[in-house]
């Protein structure tokens, strides 16, 4: 694991989270139970802080950072993804951040609403629980089915199984 303390800021880990290496988890970092952080992501609580909640994903290269004294929390299952950029305040329980999607300033994500890859979320919008957000800038552009549901609850224990599956199958080999 690659955590870092910033002056009296030290990260704290739930049980059975895997963090890669790769990873920097800086400062002010709370990582729930059976958390993934994959390769390259950054989370940085230097001077702001962050909540992640139990069994949630952030991807490959994935930023979180906040504005200073500032708090941003991640509920329980959320999935963050691929490359996305976030400098909000809150994402609640089983929402999905989509690859490459950036969420500004201020910005509010409700349960299940999903963000599409690629979005920009500009400074504070909310996003109410249950819709889809697409587009640049963001606006909702329908509601989330049970259909997407099914297929993120899948993708999330997906990746809740790859935590509790890395401490022992991950290996460097050169």
């Amino acid at each position: 694991m690659a955590l870092y303390r910033f002056e009296d800021r030290t990260p704290t880990i739930g049980q059975g989270a895997w963090i890669s290496d790769s990873a920097r988890v800086i400062g002010d970092v709370e990582i729930g139970s059976d958390c993934y952080i994959g390769h390259g992501a950054v989370l940085r609580g230097d001077y702001g802080s962050i909540r992640i909640g139990p069994g949630t994903a952030v991807e490959e290269n994935a930023v979180i950072h906040i504005r200073p004294d500032g708090l941003s929390v991640l509920g329980e299952r959320v999935t963050v993804g691929h490359g996305a950029i976030l400098h909000c305040n809150r994402i609640e329980d089983f929402a999905v951040v989509g690859m490459g999607a950036v969420l500004s300033f201020d910005v509010e994500v409700g349960s299940w609403a999903i963000v599409a890859e690629g979005c920009s979320v500009p400074k504070g919008m909310k996003i109410p629980a249950g819709k889809i957000a697409t587009g640049v800038p963001a606006r909702v552009a329908g509601d989330v089915q049970e259909r997407h549901k099914e297929f993120w609850k899948y993708g999330k224990q997906l990746y809740v199984d790859l935590a509790h599956q890395y401490p022992s199958a991950f290996e460097r080999i050169d």
